[in-house]
């Protein structure tokens, strides 16, 4: 029914915008992918072509976004992030530096199926610098799992202070490779060491110590450590206050997040910046881009 109704709304004399927001930001990802099969099974064409041949600007990226399995959207927007004009750094930022080994690993495996070529090479050739070499690490997806050793805590707490005063290349090395490696019930505790050692908060010191994209990195990577959600809250408001609407941004995590941590999200952002991520979208954004928005978003009553 739900693909039918999607080919009426895209084939008809004018593109039903509505019907396609009502279906496809109330359907859970696994439910659209169905979808798409039935309207290929129904019509012999692609979901994905049709809505990008009739929409256009952000509410064609939100539409044909929420289409993509998380892995495939993930590394959609890595390729685009490597490969367009600019390569984009926060984007590899925000996917790379908070998603899991698993996820990493389906990433690189859609990455590969997709472009034909490798994200890690792709990394190598686009970027450089202890940014790149802490990106690489990310993307082998190889940081340890559950495991903490308190002993081992204080020793690690060590050399992340000392990378902190010294900031030689071998320094910068070892203090990537304990945030990319260590696991996060580790990092907890070589956190709370450092704040021993130095009476100084880890990332207090990575932004006086470091800067440019490696220290973004780094303060990101601590961040998705500490509370996910909370990072992505931060993330949304620079989007949504500081650029004046970075939509690919804004439309990232929205669709990325949608099925993982939204809510608490949308809870953080509320108790952090005092509006709710509702009512920020909605003063920004317009029409039918902006009921898309919203629909991924949803809200409580109080936000609207």
């Amino acid at each position: 029914m739900d693909a039918q109704l999607l080919g009426g709304a895209l084939q008809g004399i004018s593109c039903e915008k509505d019907v396609l927001i009502e279906i496809l930001t109330q359907r859970c990802n696994s439910q659209r992918l169905m979808i798409a099969e039935a309207y290929r099974d129904m019509y012999g064409r692609d979901l994905i072509t049709d809505l990008k041949e009739n929409l256009s600007h952000h509410f064609k990226e939100v539409m044909v976004g929420l289409m993509y399995p998380p892995a495939s959207y993930d590394a959609h927007e890595l390729w685009h992030a490597l490969k367009g004009v600019d390569t984009e750094e926060k984007c590899l930022i925000d996917i790379l530096a908070s998603r899991s080994n698993m996820e990493i690993f389906q990433i690189k495996e859609a990455y590969l199926m997709q472009y034909n070529t490798d994200l890690q090479q792709d990394i190598d050739s686009e970027t450089s610098g202890h940014f790149r070499d802490t990106l690489m690490n990310l993307a082998q997806g190889t940081r340890m799992e559950g495991y903490a050793d308190p002993s081992a805590a204080a020793q690690d707490a060590m050399i992340l202070w000392e990378a902190c005063q010294q900031k030689t290349g071998e320094h910068k090395n070892m203090l990537q490779m304990i945030l990319c490696n260590r696991s996060h019930q580790q990092l907890w505790m070589v956190f709370q060491e450092f704040q021993n050692i130095s009476g100084q908060d880890i990332v207090d010191a990575i932004n006086e110590c470091y800067d440019g994209y490696f220290q973004e990195l780094l303060v990101a990577i601590v961040l998705c450590i500490r509370d996910k959600p909370s990072y992505f809250a931060y993330r949304l408001y620079n989007a949504i206050h500081d650029f004046g609407f970075h939509n690919k941004t804004v439309i990232r995590i929205l669709i990325a997040r949608s099925e993982i941590d939204l809510m608490n999200i949308r809870q953080r952002y509320k108790e952090r910046y005092g509006k709710s991520l509702f009512h920020d979208i909605k003063h920004f954004a317009s029409g039918h881009y902006e009921s898309a928005l919203l629909a991924i978003c949803a809200g409580d009553t109080e936000d609207y």
